[in-house]
């Protein structure tokens, strides 16, 4: 065996693979990209998509908003427990919300957990597994503040043409429904030089489309004093260069204000897309949620937005049976679905979550009673969709060519890209070379309740930056030699729609 063959065998030998599991919110999501980010600059390397467990780092980072949170992750653990078993030197680690919140209590009741962290010090996590290695025993390390502001940390993005981009971490709400204030901490900004340099630096590697990502997103500059910060920080984001598109996710309506409608109306590479959580239409309910505004405030938001930018898709969060809910305002809540025509709406029967004040309140509401008026509510809600993505049939829109989004696509020979208001859009396949990021000229000549249809030939193709961007990180990813220690780009972001929104993280 020659010396590099040796050599390679060794670089074979010891490397380590990870899989990183994650449940929630964009923020989650994002978090997820930087623990990867950290164990692939501690020498660790990503298991096969379809490993399940059959790696040698396994890392739950969880959330605590929905209420089966609890028996999701034990039933996960559950199944690992007998693989750790069988392969010497496995480890398993818990972070997140969930692991924020019950801390000690995961290693009670699964002793086989190697390390446990926390939302405000995900930085540890590959000093804690050495850790727990050398002493074997857990390692539970919970920060009660943030240790330093996330994007300080390496980051394996998961798109090569499009990004989060964290603004702010935290929230100052006190939404009784909600745990997250409590397991995120208090609102805190980022500097806003800090992230345009984040954005510019990623349009300087390919990236085309960002989304700005915060708790509450649009309150940005509570922290720093500065009111109008929000819609500053969208003006800025147009005059970069090369940076196509521009999101944010979640906007809170009480800090929904005219100054941001305005930039996002005159700042054309913010996209005409807006995701603002309602959670009921009852005010009764919204002063029970604590909610800072009343259904006249929020209809009237819309009105001003559709006012200022005509085709823009609103899409909302909604929570059904909160706790003291009559018909009426079921009722309330369903009449402002019919006049706020939303896109899509992300339901969620309301859940009960300990240490939050919704969960002692008077009044739950019996399941059945809440199922009912949640099928209701949905029906509601797919008619509507329908309706408005009927509406854009005939229209000729730019799609960014997206990766993984259609999954009937091979089957049925296209493509899927999404529309500048967000809305996804299938095509068929041109003729000519495409790739994710690339941008297409299509003609909608269908329309579902949740996607469009552009069945004739594609009008234009323009090839990208970000498509090449694309190209280039799957040729290294192909000429990887099996087992050798080597990163991807640290390019891109997961698909702009919200992961997982509603009664928590990332809904405001």
């Amino acid at each position: 065996m020659s010396s590099s063959d040796r050599s390679q065998a060794v670089d074979v030998q010891e490397t380590k693979t990870y899989e990183v599991r994650t449940y929630g919110c964009q923020m989650n999501v994002h978090d997820s990209e930087r623990l990867s980010g950290l164990l692939e600059g501690a020498g660790y390397v990503r298991a096969p998509k379809d490993a399940d467990g059959d790696a040698d780092v396994v890392v739950f980072n969880t959330c605590a908003v929905r209420e089966n949170a609890d028996n999701r992750l034990y039933g996960n653990l559950g199944r690992l427990a007998p693989m750790k078993t069988k392969r010497p030197g496995m480890q398993i680690a818990v972070g997140g919300c969930l692991a924020q919140k019950d801390r000690d209590t995961i290693v009670k009741r699964a002793p086989w957990v190697d390390v446990v962290f926390g939302t405000h010090n995900i930085g540890k996590l590959p000093v804690l597994l050495e850790r727990a290695r050398v002493q074997e025993e857990a390692q539970v390390e919970i920060a009660e503040s943030l240790e330093a502001f996330p994007s300080t940390l390496p980051t394996r993005r998961e798109s090569a043409y499009a990004a989060w981009v964290s603004i702010s971490v935290g929230c100052n709400n006190t939404c009784t429904f909600c745990i997250v204030p409590a397991l995120r901490g208090k609102e805190k900004d980022r500097r806003t030089g800090d992230i345009l340099a984040e954005i510019e630096a990623l349009v300087g590697e390919g990236v085309s489309e960002i989304t700005l990502l915060g708790q509450n997103v649009n309150a940005y500059g509570s922290d720093i004093g500065d009111r109008e910060a929000f819609s500053k920080l969208l003006r800025a984001c147009g005059a970069i260069e090369g940076l196509e598109r521009v999101r944010f996710t979640s906007p809170h309506p009480r800090d929904f204000t005219d100054d941001v409608i305005a930039a996002m109306a005159e700042t054309p590479n913010v996209m005409p897309q807006l995701h603002m959580p309602m959670q009921s239409g009852s005010d009764t309910v919204l002063k029970a949620m604590r909610r800072s505004y009343r259904q006249e405030r929020y209809l009237g938001i819309i009105d001003k937005v559709r006012a200022a930018i005509p085709h823009a898709a609103i899409t909302t969060d909604i929570i059904v049976g909160f706790p003291g809910e009559t018909d009426e305002d079921f009722e309330q809540t369903l009449h402002a679905i019919r006049e706020a025509r939303f896109a899509q709406a992300f339901t969620f029967q309301y859940s009960k979550r300990p240490g939050t004040p919704a969960a002692t309140m008077e009044g739950q509401i019996p399941k059945e009673v809440v199922q009912a008026r949640y099928e209701r509510l949905v029906a509601l809600q797919e008619e509507i969709s329908w309706d408005e993505n009927k509406k854009q049939v005939g229209r000729t829109l730019e799609l960014m060519v997206a990766e993984g989004e259609g999954r009937k696509d091979g089957a049925t020979h296209r493509l899927s890209g999404r529309a500048p208001d967000n809305r996804l859009v299938h095509f068929t396949k041109p003729d000519a070379d495409v790739r994710p990021g690339d941008v297409v000229t299509v003609e909608i000549t269908y329309a579902a309740p949740h996607h469009l249809l552009a069945e004739g030939a594609t009008l234009n193709v323009r090839r990208t930056r970000a498509g090449d961007a694309w190209e280039k990180r799957n040729a290294a990813a192909a000429a990887k030699p099996a087992g050798v220690m080597l990163g991807l780009p640290k390019i891109g972001a997961p698909e702009p729609l919200p992961v997982a929104v509603g009664n928590g993280c990332g809904s405001a």
